[in-house]
């Protein structure tokens, strides 16, 4: 079992803000080169982001054993701006907790160990590392100023910020740093998770390509992926993945990239592939308890309850994200085991509970739980208030309009549904949520397009919602047959018309003088068929309508 870090070194009180690092505006950036160690600070920035963190004391010999130890190849990881497995994760913050004991002032090491501590606390659900990381990343800038070229501490906030879900604040962190140092890959990964959480996706995606560009091999792949996903380009994705998986160098950054192309095969509706892929996921690093989760979701889809309880209940207790332990609530509903579920929902409370007191923002999932199985109107209130702060994703739209609609405002919520479906993110909870509240809003065509859309992107996309995805599809019926009635305009009745009275010869003064060659509108002469135009006419459907 990978070993807990050690408890970090409580720092002096007057380096520690007032409030929240992540609440703290970051300074105007001066046109001034960095000081010394700036490319140590930005491999340790990317480490931040990608999972593990890099540091070398001060006096450090630079032969390096035959065989690398954990803080060696966690400080490899970094350098590749890939992720550390937790049992190397958990090396290196022991290495800077006992360094930084005997070097207080080594503004460095502190911002490795509070950027480790940022990963460790994202890893494994545990917010408290997120209070030890802020204490770190204030202790490094105390002994060295961003100003004066502590940037990976810069960057740290912002990897801090994002793990907290305050986007706003990651994204000033992260653009901060790319303008002081706009060579370097440090800062991306922070803006692309800042730009997708704020619902900025074409930002998200320039930084993604701009990150390929300056960092090469799978972390950059698997950006890419990502991106692709988020446009609805599931092929691309899908090719972009499998790159990233075979490019792999290390197991840490192999299960990551197996356990994404089991989240992709998921949302294509294919549960028995997603199983697969979190198998081998979990087969290369047996720590990646994310890829539990995902194995819990595969076995619900494909009706073996009994082992995805199990699974759930391992991956809540390894690792209590608040969306986990709801969706296990939930499925323990769907079985109709109510008091197991209640059990669940108490304890989802008491998570999102401590998860304030640490600031991290879990408004999403505690709205999703409050449409669905407490009070509506609440809903309506958390994501009010994260969309007025311009944190306006696919997920945060889909999440309000369905807490309109829970709270008897469907009218209110279709524009919001409309806008997460129109994102091009293809999720069967988006569309089974615009399809109930165009049900709701009597447009039963559109209502039941996008519930079969749902059922037919992942048929087993929710233990409680898809089974009510079908029964409002059967509730609308199939549409009538034939299409719409009275397509063309009815056949005039047959009868006997009488022939028309002859005409009088007209008088020699009245009669017409013959024409040299039709009129422009093509009529013909008398006992004459009009000319061909000399334009031809347009074919159906340019212009002009066909006639049988």
């Amino acid at each position: 079992m990978d070993a807990m870090p050690q408890q970090n070194p409580e720092p002096p009180p007057s380096t520690l803000p007032p409030q929240g690092a992540t609440s703290v505006p970051p300074p105007p950036v001066p046109m001034r080169t960095t000081l010394r160690r700036a490319a140590f600070g930005a491999v340790a920035g990317a480490v931040l982001v990608a999972g593990a963190v890099i540091a070398v004391p001060d006096g450090a010999g630079e032969d390096e054993p035959p065989t690398p130890g954990p803080v060696a190849r966690a400080e490899a990881a970094a350098a590749a701006g890939s992720p550390a497995s937790l049992s190397d994760l958990t090396a290196l913050i022991g290495d800077r907790q006992k360094w930084v004991e005997t070097h207080p002032a080594d503004a460095p090491s502190w911002a490795v160990l509070g950027t480790a501590y940022v990963e460790w606390g994202r890893r494994s659900a545990d917010a408290a590392y997120f209070t030890r990381a802020e204490q770190a990343l204030q202790r490094s800038l105390a002994a060295q100023p961003g100003e004066r070229g502590n940037t990976e501490a810069w960057v740290g906030l912002g990897a801090l910020a994002n793990a907290r879900n305050d986007f706003v604040a990651a994204k000033k962190w992260g653009e901060t740093v790319r303008a002081r140092q706009p060579k370097s890959w440090t800062a991306y990964p922070v803006l692309i998770d800042a730009y997708n959480g704020l619902g900025e996706y074409a930002a998200a995606a320039k930084a993604t390509e701009k990150f390929g560009a300056l960092r090469k091999g799978a972390p950059a792949l698997a950006r890419m992926s990502e991106m692709y996903r988020n446009q609805g380009w599931r092929e691309d994705a899908l090719a972009t993945a499998h790159e990233a998986a075979d490019r792999a160098a290390t197991p840490a950054e192999r299960a990551a990239a197996l356990h994404r192309l089991g989240d992709l095969a998921a949302e294509r509706g294919e549960p028995a592939e997603a199983l697969a892929q979190y198998d081998a996921a979990l087969r290369t690093d047996r720590g990646h308890l994310a890829s539990v989760a995902g194995r819990a979701r595969a076995l619900v889809a494909l009706d073996r309850t009994d082992e995805a309880l199990a699974e759930y209940r391992t991956v809540t207790t390894k690792l209590p994200r608040p969306e986990y332990v709801l969706e296990l609530g939930e499925l323990y509903e769907s079985l109709g085991l109510d008091g197991d579920a209640r059990t669940q929902y108490a304890k989802l409370r008491d998570l999102l509970t401590r998860a304030r007191t640490a600031g991290v923002d879990e408004a999403l999932t505690e709205a999703r739980f409050e449409a669905d199985h407490g009070d509506p109107e609440a809903a309506v209130e958390l994501m009010r208030t994260e969309w007025e702060a311009r944190r306006r994703s696919s997920a945060v739209a889909d999440t309000l309009a369905w807490s309109l609609h829970r709270a008897g405002r469907s009218e209110e919520g279709m524009q919001y549904a409309e806008r997460a479906v129109g994102t091009g993110v293809r999720n069967a909870s988006y569309a089974y949520h615009l399809g109930m509240i165009e049900s709701a809003l009597g447009q039963d065509g559109p209502a039941r397009g996008h519930l079969e859309e749902a059922l037919r992107t992942d048929p087993g996309f929710s233990p409680l919602a898809a089974p009510l995805a079908r029964e409002a599809l059967d509730a609308l019926g199939e549409p009538a047959a034939g299409g719409p009635a009275q397509m063309e305009p009815p056949e005039p009745e047959p009868s006997a018309e009488p022939e028309p009275p002859a005409e009088p010869e007209p008088s020699r003064e009245t009669r017409p003088e013959p024409s040299p060659e039709p009129s422009r509108e093509g009529g013909k002469k008398d006992g004459q068929e009009p000319a061909p135009s000399a334009a031809p006419s347009p074919r159906p459907g340019a212009g002009a309508t066909a006639t049988p």
